[in-house]
């Protein structure tokens, strides 16, 4: 158990969605007080649904880009920590409402923040981004935490917009030369292609994967080609917690963006991964590219982590065969009537204290 989190005070913003319900989860099992804030559930079935994580945590619904509601949680949660996990987490959905994802993916950051520099028990905040806040130029070269910033849509580029709020808040009101007067530590993470049980977003790989399977339907695949860092869901918030706790108890020598990815090896084409689970699925799972006309999309995406592996200590620890091993069964036990809570406290069990190496 580790003794940071014991009867910590957190505040996880997207606590109803798929990565910010395994936080939740983990951060229990911990022994932190959890306050959630997000709106509903996004998909029917959920894993906050399933795993009835409102049982676990305080949980608030409400919209990021109300900033008086934003305030109110803050303040009322009393949050020591604070991990800001809620957006619109979709390419395709940054195409289909450009609009919504700048007003939740910038705005709710900045109100966030604004609501941060009111609250007096704040000490450490993470803003959860994305791999795909860097300007890519498809060079196949590993994104570092100092590469340009820029997106080449509206949902990578909304979140380079967070990461920009983010820096401008850090810089203008929580300065790190005058930490004392304000003892607020800030920073950003930025991670790979996530997988894990529980997640049922649309246009995403592993349940568009998982949906097909199990309706005997071949999967449509965009482009079998792209090539992405993916990681299975607990490697990335193992790194987020570490990161926030190196804020809460050293301050601003950890300001700034981190990038949490997996090794070299588990970078791997959608092609790969999609025959991968289907060898794992069986009985007949099969994919075929679909041939209709999508939105343009990177080609490769890799992340450079050797920040965080020499000035964290973090490393990834799952391989991708694991992972995708892990996912597959999770979904598979859940569709057999297997508990989703407990599946979700034995992998985190099994994967142990994020501070260990």
């Amino acid at each position: 158990m580790n003794g940071f989190w014991r009867n910590r005070r957190v505040l996880v913003t997207g606590h109803t969605g798929f990565k910010g319900g395994w936080l939740c989860l983990w951060l229990y099992r911990m022994g932190a007080h959890v306050t959630g804030y997000a709106l509903p559930p996004p998909t029917n079935p959920s894993l906050f649904g399933l795993a009835k994580i409102g049982q676990v945590v305080d949980s608030r619904i409400g919209d990021v880009r109300d900033l008086e509601a934003v305030a109110r949680v803050v303040v009322d949660s009393k949050a020591e920590v604070v991990l800001h996990l809620a957006a619109q987490p979709l390419v395709m959905g940054g195409y289909s409402d450009p609009v919504g994802t700048f007003a939740t993916n910038l705005m709710g950051t900045v109100n966030l923040l604004q609501a941060i520099r009111s609250a007096p028990d704040v000490r450490a905040v993470v803003n959860v981004t994305t791999d795909k806040c860097y300007k890519n130029d498809d060079f196949g070269t590993a994104f570092r935490e100092s590469d340009p910033l820029g997106g080449s849509e509206p949902y990578g580029t909304s979140k380079a917009c967070s990461e920009l709020a983010t820096q401008a808040f850090a810089s203008s009101f929580f300065d790190p030369r005058g930490y004392s007067d304000h003892p607020v530590a800030i920073a950003t993470a930025r991670a790979g292609n996530v997988i894990g049980g529980g997640d049922w977003g649309e246009n995403r790989l592993l349940p568009d994967i998982v949906r097909s399977f199990e309706n005997n339907r071949s999967v449509m695949i965009r482009r079998p080609d792209a090539t992405r860092p993916w990681q299975h869901v607990l490697e990335p918030l193992s790194g987020y917690l570490r990161l926030a706790r190196r804020l809460a108890e050293t301050g601003a020598a950890y300001n700034g963006a981190w990038n949490f990815g997996p090794d070299a090896v588990s970078e791997k084409p959608v092609s790969w991964v999609v025959d991968r689970c289907a060898a794992l699925w069986g009985a007949g799972a099969h994919w075929e590219r679909d041939g209709s006309t999508h939105p343009p999309e990177a080609r490769m995406l890799q992340l450079d982590c050797t920040k965080a592996r020499t000035a964290l200590g973090w490393e990834p620890r799952i391989s991708l065969d694991d992972a995708l091993e892990m996912t597959i069964s999770w979904y598979r036990d859940v569709a057999g009537g297997a508990d989703a809570r407990q599946l979700c406290e034995a992998q985190i069990a099994a994967y142990g204290d994020p501070e260990s190496c």
